[in-house]
């Protein structure tokens, strides 16, 4: 166990964002944090951090957060870097000081052993050795230099001052260094964000070997898939652990939804019908016991809540154009892209109903080539040209994020300003169908989360029905209810999509074409993501899938889950058999042998007799251990504290197991003298 938080609450002013939270990292797990945007995942990594502070520290609730030992915690953070003019070698050179501290050390060492070789300077020299080993030292350079190229840099670039770089390419930068410094826990928020195919297949084989603990906040699907082993999932401010990467979650929520609505049903009909018992019987003499008996019961149950259903509110537009396209929607004929100096040539033709993904390395030109097509950067060369009734609509999510606005300007003014010959019904109702409802349109456009301004950006596209989607990564900054959403829409749509992303699940939903820009070349691939990456593999000479998903985590977490479940089956089903069974009045019918209900009934009292008492016994045990787990002694150790809490669950268990077996006790007895 390398980190633990117990029972925290987290408020901004009376607002609750999280709720009784438990959450563990153990070793090198792969943790994944699922969950809308704005449910408190970006809050959780600065609880971990320390930027928050837990709002119940001061309460008398068990809570806290423990460590063990001294942990590296490392987290990439959105800001640039202060000082423009060093250079990013001398920058990400930052990392390695204590690498530079242990090389200037035995240095020093080496030049004290030319004159005194005692044993507490070859003693110390060994240490620096392995100490050098275990830091990578011997290595730092050729590490910087892998991963400073893997994230589409070239050498060169390390002589660049910082300050020359966009803040797209500086995050990439932060991001070297964050994976260099190799914590003891690494948090990334969003990591896939900006970055190209490539780039994000490598991170994956990076973090799945990485030998530390790594807290991961993403919404693509695939990337999880691949490299989480835990999912935490944040809904309703509250959190649940699953084991098992993101597809795995999904199945085993969708199972546990299943199973609690059943037994929310058959407990409440089971608390009825003991309160119609208690009702009906309550004055009776005779039945007082059974009736304090039956009133326990109710009172010992473990209250199960009312399942609600997923939070799953999401956008929705059905629409159509306005107008239908004929069938030859764009070609473009070797067609020159770049500002001032080609990046990319580019031929390649889409027909009506058809869903073209351009995937590939970035600065090879993707996004540049959607602004050629919509005037908003000239062509270098080539030509390009729209068919008949063609319509297009353009969505740019660095516009819809970072574009200009008036912070002070409502949602609703935004959009009427862009459709004034709209009603007030008609703009609530487009704006509705987009997720904002209500309140939402009155919100101020300085105050809109990126998701949300992405939402605004398509509602704004999506009001024109255009017949051609012009999209650029449209899925950043969505959350996954919102890309699942999308994607339903699209898959829906009569008309033709162009669109850049860098989300393989995405495009793997989506798209019935490929462009490809990969080094000086862009070929178009149809047929489906997976037809490409067959084509691909045929055209590289290869056997098997690219990404084989029969050894991904997915099936290995799956698994172990199964494993784990039917472990738990099993200790929970010895845990129920050492109160013994308690036979009914209809098991002794079944035995085709004499009875004696006097004795039958002897037997029955007695037996409820010895449950009471092992019953009264066991409440006082795990009173007593509720006093040891309040000792503040103990505070630190966390060792104690889960053996106290696991004697604390059995305990409390076996008051559940001898309360069921009381109540077939009562059940038999009051069968037996009604026979």
């Amino acid at each position: 166990m390398r980190y633990q938080i117990r029972h925290a609450l987290v408020q901004y002013g009376a607002d609750t964002i999280l709720e009784n939270i438990n959450f563990e990292i153990h070793d090198s797990e792969k943790i994944a944090v699922v969950g809308r945007n704005g449910c408190g995942k970006t809050t959780l990594l600065k609880l971990i951090t320390g930027d928050l502070q837990m709002s119940n520290l001061d309460s008398d609730e068990e809570c806290g957060i423990t460590m063990a030992g001294k942990q590296e915690i490392g987290f990439l953070r959105q800001v640039s870097f202060t000082d423009g003019t060093v250079t990013v070698e001398e920058e990400i050179k930052k990392v390695f000081a204590p690498i530079f501290a242990c090389e200037d050390r035995m240095k020093e060492i080496e030049e004290l052993l030319k004159t005194d070789s005692t044993k507490a300077l070859l003693g110390e020299y060994d240490r620096l050795q392995k100490q050098m080993e275990a830091l990578r030292g011997y290595t730092w350079r050729q590490d910087m230099e892998i991963m400073f190229q893997k994230f589409g840099f070239d050498l060169a670039d390390l002589k660049r001052p910082i300050g020359s770089f966009s803040g797209g390419q500086q995050t990439k930068v932060a991001f070297i260094k964050l994976l260099l410094g190799r914590p003891d826990i690494m948090l990334l928020d969003e990591p896939t964000n900006h970055l190209d195919l490539p780039t994000i297949e490598w991170l994956e084989d990076y973090l799945k070997t990485y030998d530390r603990a790594v807290v991961i906040v993403s919404h693509d699907r695939m990337f999880l898939d691949r490299v989480i082993d835990v999912t935490y999932e944040i809904e309703y401010h509250r959190m649940k652990r699953y084991p098992g990467n993101y597809s795995a979650f999904m199945r085993q929520k969708e199972s546990d939804l299943v199973k609690q609505e059943k037994d929310y049903e058959e407990q409440q009909q089971e608390i009825k019908r003991l309160t119609d018992w208690i009702e009906k019987w309550k004055n009776t003499p005779s039945k007082v016991a059974a009736t304090r008996s039956k009133r326990m019961a109710i009172e010992h149950m473990v209250k199960i809540e009312k399942p609600r259903r997923f939070d799953t509110r999401a956008f929705r537009a059905l629409f159509e154009p306005r107008i239908q396209s004929y069938s030859e929607v764009l070609t473009a004929k070797n067609l020159s892209i770049g500002y001032d100096t080609e990046l990319s040539k580019v031929s390649f033709a889409l027909r009506k109903g058809e869903r073209l993904a351009i995937i590939g390395e970035n600065g090879k030109g993707k996004s540049t080539l959607l602004k050629t097509l919509v005037g908003l950067v000239h062509a270098l060369g080539g030509s390009f040209a729209f068919g008949s009734n063609v319509e297009w609509g353009y969505f740019d999510q660095q516009l819809a994020v970072k574009g200009p606005m008036d912070p002070e300007q409502t949602v609703l003014d935004n959009f009427w300003e862009e459709y004034p010959k709209l009603l007030r019904e008609q703009v609530r109702s487009a704006l509705g169908s987009f997720l904002f409802s209500q309140e939402d349109v009155e919100k101020k456009m300085g105050q809109l989360s990126g998701g949300e301004k992405v939402r605004l950006a398509l509602c704004k596209m999506f009001q024109t029905r255009p017949n051609l989607l012009i999209l650029d990564e449209p899925t950043n900054h969505m959350d996954i209810i919102g890309k699942e959403a999308l994607e339903q829409m699209l898959a829906a749509f009569s008309g033709t999509v162009l669109f850049v992303s860098h989300d393989r699940f995405f495009i793997r939903q989506i798209a019935t074409g490929i462009l490809e820009f990969e080094g000086n070349q862009v070929t178009q691939y149809n047929g489906t993501y997976e037809d490409y990456l067959q084509e691909k593999r045929k055209r590289a000479g290869l056997s098997g899938s690219i990404h084989d998903q029969k050894g991904s985590p997915a099936s290995s977490a799956g698994t172990r889950f199964s494993q784990e479940s039917n472990t738990r089956s099993s200790q929970d089903g010895t845990t129920a058999s050492t109160g013994g069974n308690t036979p009914t009045l209809s098991d002794v019918f079944d035995k085709k042998t004499y009875y004696n209900p006097g004795k039958m009934k002897s037997r029955l009292t007695r037996q409820l007799e010895k449950y009471e008492e092992q019953l009264a016994v066991s409440e006082q045990k795990a009173d007593e251990i509720k006093l040891q787990l309040m000792d503040p002694a103990l505070g630190s150790d966390y060792e104690k504290l889960m053996e106290l809490q696991t004697q604390l669950d059995t305990e409390e268990h076996n008051q559940e197991t001898l309360l069921e077996r009381m109540m077939e006790t009562e059940s038999a007895l009051q069968e037996l003298e009604e026979t």
